[in-house]
């Protein structure tokens, strides 16, 4: 891949543990759905028997929530809104259609920010109930009607999340190149100039100033050609 005109947007390591997480999530979500609807119990097939189910599912739980916490320690300062935000939520109409130009978006924009959002505050709720519900270790420290309500929010919840990913799925297939930019963690300069104009201008900044540096390191240490008199 020629990198020339590319720009990273998703660093390596936050790449292979959003990866990871995709992975994790639809193997809790199918488990979870198994043991929350008995009559689809063939999601649960893919963790296993039944008892196994119930053993992994909160493991693997709380494996997707420390991802998602180091994802939300890289990524949290992006997704802070501003005032360029309510310019994007007057033009919406715009961005629907693909005329997003002249409207300055940063590196997220104001939809992307509030399912971040929402996804870390559904799965803080998912942690906290799942560890109150977790009957091996915890939920007999905790009376039945706290267990009872932690039931009713965990899947409360557990379906919220669900719901967004699948939302978060479809937005990144319908804006061509979105997958291609997470999985090799580069996007073409067209793509950030037309999706995320604000957060171009501030990376071509920086690469004209690393290109002015280089140029200047590069004149300071070529050696000086002495003129001799003929």
């Amino acid at each position: 891949m020629n990198k020339k005109n590319m720009i990273l947007r998703t660093p390596l390591i936050v790449r292979f543990c959003h990866w990871c997480m995709v992975c994790l999530f639809i193997l809790t979500a199918l488990s979870g759905l198994s043991l929350f609807f008995p009559s689809i119990k063939l999601f649960g097939l893919v963790l296993g028997t039944p008892q196994l189910v119930r053993t992994l599912h909160p493991i693997i739980g709380c494996i997707v929530f420390v991802m998602l916490m180091f994802m939300f320690l890289k990524l949290a300062h992006h997704n802070i809104p501003n005032k360029d935000d309510i310019l994007w939520l007057k033009n919406f109409k715009k961005v629907i259609m693909g005329k997003e130009e002249g409207i300055p978006i940063g590196k997220y924009n104001i939809g992307q920010k509030f399912l971040f959002w929402c996804i870390m505050g559904l799965i803080s709720v998912l942690f906290v109930t799942g560890m109150i519900m977790w009957r091996r270790y915890v939920s007999d420290y905790f009376p039945v009607q706290v267990v009872r309500i932690a039931i009713f929010f965990h899947s409360l919840a557990a379906i919220g999340l669900i719901l967004l990913a699948i939302g978060h799925a479809y937005m990144a297939i319908w804006v061509k190149g979105s997958i291609k930019g997470m999985i090799t963690g580069y996007v073409s300069r067209a793509w950030a100039r037309k999706n995320h104009s604000a957060w171009y201008e501030q990376e071509m900044k920086q690469v004209y100033q690393k290109e002015l540096k280089n140029n200047e390191k590069t004149k300071s240490e070529s050696p000086e050609i002495e003129h001799k008199p003929a």
